[in-house]
């Protein structure tokens, strides 16, 4: 809570709003907290020491907290996309206004520095009945809001929570409206890439299925249901050690791993996907070739082995056959096997041996082969 006594906001009305308030009743961690100033000016900010670093519209850093105090503000459609808003910031704009412009109910509940409620558009009761409601028809006036709602429904499906039929409609209609082609690339990213970091992130991809949104936005994907279906239920399908942020990636990897590299190639060029989650969606197509064998003779192994870059790279090799054990549980212990005994081979014994240049680079791929020949014979 902010304290009014603290000098920088005494005298203001201060309001926490959005996701502080919904997380915080739901008992959901609250990481970040964001508020409201009603009936302020930006010099009057500046003149209590709050820092400005809105570029769109006005939001201050608090001096000693850094938490975000945005002046209350009201925005009307003036273009296409999530961009094409005027927005209107004065000290007669009220709580409620602010309030009204916000996407979802649960996102537009509002506190008192007290803990004292404001929940005009019925917010709490929403909360309480697990609804991803939108606040007004101006839900329609956003295209981003598609892809936030499908993100909230990975983050609270678990919980329970869906989507309001007539929600779910108005998505429909901005997807059908060609305004979801006017959203940027990173935006489209970066909401895709909160939704893999999710709890369950397959509700974010069946969200935008369901309305149209995915066949705009990801036309490789939508095309094939059934190798949808298949490649959301492998999102779940990751080895338990990973670290919490190479799930996201790997999750990435999953959806991609099916789809040839013209496709997924098309898909990381048109979102600007980073090169990390691109290399992992390669690794992880690679690695599906070859437990998709019925018996993977050595050749095939080694042709994966030189496909993930293992000789240089071995870190890679590791969860990769951790996602062969999620698939094939009986090939993976050979693979590592294999591998471990390929891996024994190395160049410095056959340049002592006087191997060098192409010669030395064909007798290392042939022992090689012949190492992962022998490991798989005896397994």
């Amino acid at each position: 809570m902010a304290d009014p006594r603290d000098p920088a906001v005494e005298g203001l009305a201060v309001y926490r709003v959005g996701g502080a308030v919904r997380d915080a009743r739901l008992g959901w961690p609250v990481t970040d907290t964001d508020w409201v100033v009603v009936g302020a000016t930006p010099a009057a900010m500046r003149r209590r020491g709050f820092k400005p670093v809105g570029r769109d519209f006005p939001v201050f850093l608090h001096p000693e907290t850094h938490e975000e105090y945005a002046l209350a503000r009201t925005e009307r459609k003036s273009g296409h996309g999530y961009t094409g808003f005027t927005v209107h910031a004065s000290p007669d704009v009220t709580l409620e206004e602010d309030l009204a412009r916000r996407d979802l109910t649960i996102n537009a509940m509002a506190e008192t520095p007290e803990g004292e409620l404001v929940d005009p558009h019925g917010g709490l009761a929403d909360l309480e009945a697990r609804t991803l409601r939108h606040v007004s028809p101006a839900f329609v006036e956003d295209p981003l809001r598609v892809l936030r709602t499908a993100r909230f429904l990975a983050r609270y499906a678990h919980l329970g929570f869906a989507i309001a039929e007539e929600t779910r409609a108005l998505m429909r209609q901005l997807a059908e409206s060609g305004e979801l082609a006017h959203l940027v690339a990173e935006r489209v990213w970066t909401e895709t890439e909160k939704a893999l970091a999710e709890p369950t992130p397959a509700a974010y991809f069946h969200a935008l299925q369901g309305c149209g949104a995915l066949a705009v936005l990801w036309p490789e994907l939508a095309a094939d249901e059934a190798a949808l279906a298949a490649a959301l239920a492998r999102l779940d399908r990751l080895p338990a050690s990973l670290e919490a942020r190479e799930c996201p990636r790997w999750r990435w990897a999953r959806l991609m791993e099916h789809l040839d590299e013209a496709a997924r190639e098309a898909i990381a060029e048109r979102l600007r996907v980073p090169r990390v989650y691109r290399d992992r969606a390669r690794q992880a197509a690679l690695t599906r070739r070859l437990w998709r064998c019925d018996d993977p003779d050595a050749e095939a192994v080694q042709a994966w082995l030189d496909g993930i870059d293992a000789w240089r790279r071995p870190e890679r090799v590791a969860p990769l056959l951790a996602l062969v054990a999620c698939e094939r549980p009986a090939l993976a212990a050979p693979l590592a096997a294999a591998w471990e005994a390929a891996a024994q081979v190395a160049p410095r014994t056959l340049m002592a041996e006087g191997f060098k240049g192409r010669a030395l680079g064909a007798e290392l791929a042939r022992r090689r082969r012949a190492s992962l020949a022998q490991v798989l014979e005896e397994r």
